[in-house]
């Protein structure tokens, strides 16, 4: 039986994400509060981009997969993970960047995945110095948690956006980066536009998963996986530059 699905008939090119403007500036990246490689906490210029407000759900790599004849994610057909409002999970780094590469085959943007610096920016939601994207309150005292994420992840867009207007950014599935991971990298990572190591063999990952016992990340926790990994917590969301 092919993993392909059926081609959608008339459809041309993607639908575009909803995207939100993250403006330049300073921010503290980092925690003094969480694992060594968050520190040390340091200032970081990031400049100006879009970031998709929701991850990418199925629905929308169901697009890609007709149109490219990709191979199916292996969970695609698990009714845990495959609700069209799901996001899509166990991609891996390489299909997520070959994903934004297709999106912007069509487009007067480029898509890319966002690096680790503008993910914990977009994440803060304009919100210096604290845990999460809300404040410091822990996670379990928002509402409905303990309700929530039994079995797999939730349809996107449902939970309270940030101050940049962005969805499920520390929680529902990690994230993939474009960075490569280092442990050490804030000890001598540049202060504008940071791009990650040269290279590694892992990347870097951002965001709380469903199936962890504290599934709300802290803003500027970090993790890392190998690229070629397929994980079900594991999606990813769009970004852009700021076209002039």
């Amino acid at each position: 039986m092919s993993t392909h699905p059926e081609p959608i008939i008339g459809r041309l090119q993607p639908l575009e994400p909803d995207l939100a403007v993250i403006p330049a500036g300073w921010f503290l990246m980092g925690s003094e509060a969480g694992q060594d490689n968050e520190r040390p906490v340091h200032r970081v210029w990031v400049d100006g981009f879009q970031l998709a407000r929701c991850q990418v759900s199925n629905a929308d790599y169901h697009v890609f997969l007709c149109e490219t004849r990709a191979p199916a994610p292996p969970f695609l057909k698990d009714p845990h993970f495959n609700d069209p409002q799901q996001p899509v999970v166990a991609v891996s780094w390489y299909e997520a960047a070959r994903y934004c590469e297709w999106l912007g085959g069509a487009s007067a943007r480029r898509y890319r995945l966002p690096t680790e610096a503008e993910w914990e920016r977009a994440a803060r939601g304009g919100v210096e110095g604290k845990l999460f994207p809300w404040g410091n309150e822990a996670p379990a005292t928002r509402p409905g948690y303990s309700e929530r994420w039994r079995t797999g992840p939730e349809r996107i867009g449902r939970s309270l956006p940030n101050g940049y207007g962005l969805y499920e950014m520390c929680e529902n599935v990690h994230e993939w980066s474009n960075d490569w991971f280092q442990a050490d990298y804030y000890a001598h990572s540049p202060e504008r536009n940071p791009p990650g190591p040269e290279g590694g063999t892992r990347r870097a990952s951002r965001g709380g998963s469903w199936r962890h016992h504290i599934k709300i990340s802290r803003c500027a926790a970090r993790s890392s996986i190998p690229p070629e990994f397929q994980y079900a917590d594991y999606g990813f969301r769009v970004a852009c530059d700021l076209i002039p």
